[in-house]
């Protein structure tokens, strides 16, 4: 099993059914060194499952005390290749660390990556 922390839409009811074919059970968790802002979606899939023109994102910024609550499931590797597809370009998946000791998938933004 792999482990994915979701601070967004992966956590609603219907985009997990839609995505996965079943509701994910999950853990409270906290992500360490983040910080949380929005983003417009363009793909119209995506808006139509999610039910949102605007989804949170996240960048990292080093700082301990920077936190974004969420919650974290346990999900197959076919699962996780599932939310790779349902995430839009302007999400990264990468390993990082949970206020729990955890290390988790988490879909980051793609856009601070690239950033000089």
């Amino acid at each position: 099993m792999q482990l994915l922390f979701s601070y967004g839409t992966l956590q609603q009811r219907d985009v997990q059914q839609a995505t996965f074919g079943r509701l994910l059970h999950g853990t409270a968790d906290e992500l360490l060194g983040f910080h949380q802002s929005m983003v417009k979606i363009e793909d119209p899939d995506v808006v139509r499952t999610s039910g949102k023109t605007h989804h949170p994102i996240v960048a990292r910024t080093g700082r301990p005390d920077d936190r974004v609550a969420g919650t974290v499931f346990e999900v197959t590797q076919e699962e996780l290749a599932q939310a790779d597809r349902y995430e839009v370009s302007d999400y990264k998946r990468v390993a990082a660390q949970l206020a729990s000791g955890r290390t988790a998938w988490v879909y980051i933004d793609a856009r601070a990556l690239a950033a000089p």
